[in-house]
């Protein structure tokens, strides 16, 4: 090989050698601005992610809304807004107001225990009953089950006094009550199934309906809120009141969680 043909060699060689390295940087840029470019989209999309979900932390929640929603008042009620919700014979000349929360333990207590006693009164006809539903609890623990149960109370009421009845009565049962750090009544499922214990509601295809659509979700936070304004001083659940007096256990300032304290202070209430 002459020493031209080798220093043309040599040239071109090194001509290969530069090409390539020119291809390598060219490689390595487009592959840094691919990573830049998927990078600012990677903080754009966590940023438009935490600006949703700030702004769906802002927005009301579902109850806050129902507040604007239609007001359906059940049937078998009167009064404003659908919320005097009163059982028993016409005959009957007192009334006995009944406070209570869905999830409220003690008035789970209180009506597996003292519910019977209460029941065979009112068919007696000894006094009717004022129900007054509350959901403090749903603020204080916090949840929802006590406004989708009282929702569901309504549904109940609109099918039928005794539907309404047997209905509560199904709810606070041993078997289907939660404790009240369990928000089991916020699932309209578990609702509707307890609803199957109650042979009214079963087959009711409305009842069914108005508790998947939440069509009285306006008037439980109405009733709701006729126990936060109560003038009978009541504070708490499970309540009673008759003639303005609330019924209370001997020594004590709690209502009667037995059958004999609570027949002493029901008898004691009619005489008065």
């Amino acid at each position: 090989m002459s020493k031209r043909n080798s220093q043309a060699a040599k040239s071109a060689a090194r001509e290969r050698i530069r090409a390539q390295q020119e291809a390598e940087r060219r490689r390595e840029k487009r592959k840094r601005g691919i990573i830049v470019g998927v990078s600012i989209v990677g903080v754009l999309a966590i940023a438009g992610g935490v600006g949703y979900a700030v702004m769906q932390s802002n927005k009301p929640g579902y109850w806050e809304e129902a507040k604007d929603a239609k007001l359906v008042k059940p049937a078998n009620t009167t009064g404003d807004n659908g919320t005097t919700v009163v059982i028993g014979k016409e005959s009957a000349k007192k009334t006995l107001k009944v406070y209570e929360d869905p999830r409220c333990p003690v008035c789970a207590a209180f009506e597996q225990t003292v519910g019977p006693t209460l029941e065979k009164d009112v068919e007696d006809g000894k006094y009717k009953i004022q129900f007054i539903g509350a959901t403090f609890l749903d603020r204080n623990l916090p949840g929802e089950g006590s406004r989708n149960a009282l929702s569901a109370l309504g549904a109940a009421l609109n099918v039928s006094d005794d539907a309404f009845l047997e209905y509560k009565k199904a709810l606070f049962s041993k078997e289907n009550h939660p404790s009240e750090q369990d928000d089991k009544f916020k699932d309209d499922a578990v609702l509707l199934k307890i609803a199957d214990e109650v042979p009214a509601l079963k087959k009711s295809k409305t009842f069914e309906k108005d508790v998947k659509n939440g069509t009285f979700d306006r008037w439980a936070l109405e009733m709701s809120q006729k126990f936060d304004d109560n003038k009978d001083g009541v504070q708490g659940t499970p309540s009673f009141v008759m003639d303005g007096k609330q019924l209370t256990g001997p020594g004590s300032k709690n209502a009667p969680s037995t059958v004999e304290d609570y027949k002493t202070a029901i008898d004691k209430a009619l005489k008065g």
